[in-house]
């Protein structure tokens, strides 16, 4: 998560994070749709208004995290260093990704997300818009004015991955094996890899 600099927006983190975490209690404890959404903001004591401010939903409160996972997939390719090659910063970002959908205690959640529709079709949504922001990375890495249909297909399979390797027994294993074929299917494409 970045790190706010000014008093203000320290604030601003710290009420979200409030709301998050009491969400994610809340929801825990009783059940998703046990919980409503005014029931979580007189827990965490701010206002319906403010909570909305923070969350464009009920389900975004489970996925506090979803605009800081977008940022860091699109990172690893914009940010990488000049020698670092482009598969092997995705590779690292989505280990990453992994280890922390994996973490103890992460469980629990995966289990209230898997057996809730709504969630899992915001999910789903989210790993979509994930794969547009990191589509329109690898298009702009290439100096393409825009996705082909290689750079989203690539950007899917990468997106996917964590997904996939999240569920796995060994999920380093697991993104290290889908890496394989990601990488293959990449150079098949012609692009450069660099």
């Amino acid at each position: 998560m970045t790190v706010p600099t000014g008093r203000r927006e320290r604030k601003k983190a710290a009420t979200r994070q409030k709301i998050a975490e009491t969400a994610l209690r809340l929801f825990l404890e009783h059940g998703y749709d046990a919980v409503g959404i005014r029931e979580v903001a007189a827990e965490a004591d701010v206002a319906v208004t403010t909570l909305f401010s923070h969350f464009a939903s009920k389900e975004a409160l489970v996925f506090e995290r979803d605009a800081d996972f977008e940022r860091c997939l699109v990172e690893a390719v914009t940010g990488r260093g000049p020698d670092e090659p482009l598969m092997a910063a995705l590779r690292r970002e989505v280990h990453a990704l992994v280890e922390h959908c994996a973490a103890p205690g992460a469980a629990p959640v995966w289990h209230m997300i898997d057996a809730s529709p709504a969630l899992r079709q915001y999910e789903e949504s989210m790993r979509l818009r994930h794969a547009d922001a990191l589509a329109a990375a690898l298009a702009d890495d290439l100096g393409l004015a825009r996705a082909t249909t290689a750079c989203r297909a690539m950007a899917r399979f990468v997106v996917d991955a964590r997904a996939l390797a999240r569920e796995a027994d060994d999920p380093r294993a697991a993104v290290e094996e889908i890496f394989v074929m990601i990488e293959a299917a990449w150079a098949a494409t012609g692009a450069r890899t660099d």
